[in-house]
């Protein structure tokens, strides 16, 4: 059977393996906003509206969740470029259903980023077309760049151009992304940062929102150099958090792509298992961008892998316990509320 892009960058979640580990929940009543997630069917592990309400209604203070692009529900029929649309109604008719109140009072699915090639003549239309579905709740697109030769991290039917970030036809979207006052969500590799940085500096007014702590890969060939690895990678996020349009997402650690391999343990890691693991790269991150400028994620399901909705954020409590109240409510909640705009109200429908 060929593996798969999805095969290499993370593993199939397991509820049973999962059950096997309950922690009391840390800080109970500290407000959190999911900054990155995900809704999908099959082919791939089901993480659906059902499963998603009860990972958020698990005991923590989720008080509204950012959808992100996934490729999940595009359109089937018209232009190719326009089938993305599709994801933004599906998320905002999950975000319908959080505001019901029915499900819980966590406001699921409150912004939305889609995706776009912006590459395409036609970008700029896509994106109004995405605006418009996303019922005043569409905040930006993803556009992944990760590239690697090492066929172990990446299958070469996943590959993204090695430049894409600096084709001129991309820029020229970017551009139009831009001037329509959206935002960009980036994935790259650790050893690729350094096109994150050059883009940041040739487009000042963008807002930039580095995925998955810039992506240290430890697998594949570089299982064997997580030091060399980390030190290249703590020296580019370094730089990058210099640069006062870009902003980090502080998760995705529970993916296989990392090499922690704790989706592999004959019981599920506690939270201090995690954050003994974790705590390094959160740490640098929040040194490099500020408790301003970064934001936890749970990148469910991908991560659902490694630990529970429960595990993971206790986990993330954990790895900024010596931190402020200002710098908790930062990480926590309100880096994600001002990057991603939730104090806006969704449009009214007449």
């Amino acid at each position: 059977m060929a593996v798969s892009a999805t095969t290499l960058t993370y593993a199939p979640y397991r509820e049973a393996w999962l059950a096997r580990r309950e922690e009391p929940v840390l800080e109970p009543d500290l407000p959190i906003i999911d900054s990155h997630h995900h809704v999908w069917d099959a082919p791939r592990p089901r993480y659906m509206a059902g499963e998603l309400i009860a990972d958020v209604g698990s005991g923590h203070n989720i008080l509204a969740t950012v959808y992100v692009d996934c490729r999940s529900m595009y359109r089937a029929r018209g232009p190719e470029h326009f089938r993305p649309v599709g994801e933004v109604e599906f998320a905002n008719g999950l975000a319908a259903m959080g505001e019901s109140g029915d499900y819980g009072p966590t406001r699921i699915c409150a912004a939305i980023v889609g995706h776009v090639d912006l590459r395409h003549p036609e970008a700029g239309a896509v994106l109004d077309a995405m605006v418009a579905a996303g019922g005043g709740r569409f905040r930006g697109i993803r556009q992944t760049s990760a590239w690697d030769a090492d066929p172990e991290v990446i299958s070469p039917t996943a590959l993204k151009p090695r430049d894409l970030l600096y084709q001129p036809e991309f820029r020229r979207g970017l551009a139009a992304l831009t001037a329509r006052g959206l935002s960009f969500d980036a994935f790259m590799y650790h050893h690729q940062l350094p096109d994150l940085e050059a883009l940041a500096g040739a487009f000042p007014n963008t807002r930039l929102v580095l995925n998955h702590v810039g992506g240290p890969i430890g697998i594949g060939g570089y299982a064997s150099k997580r030091s060399e690895v980390f030190q290249q990678w703590r020296e580019n996020i370094r730089r990058l958090g210099q640069l006062p349009n870009v902003t980090i997402k502080l998760g995705g650690l529970g993916m296989r792509m990392f090499g922690f391999g704790f989706e592999t343990q004959p019981e599920p890691p506690s939270a201090q298992q995690l954050a003994t693991s974790w705590q390094p790269y959160i740490e640098t991150c929040i040194e490099a961008f500020g408790a301003g400028r970064a934001m936890f994620e749970s990148n469910f399901p991908p991560d659902k892998a490694s630990c529970s909705y429960r595990t993971l954020w206790n986990a993330f409590k954990l790895c900024c316990a010596g931190a402020s109240r200002d710098e908790k409510t930062a990480l926590f909640s309100a880096t994600a509320e001002r990057v991603y705009r939730l104090e806006e109200k969704p449009a009214a429908a007449f």
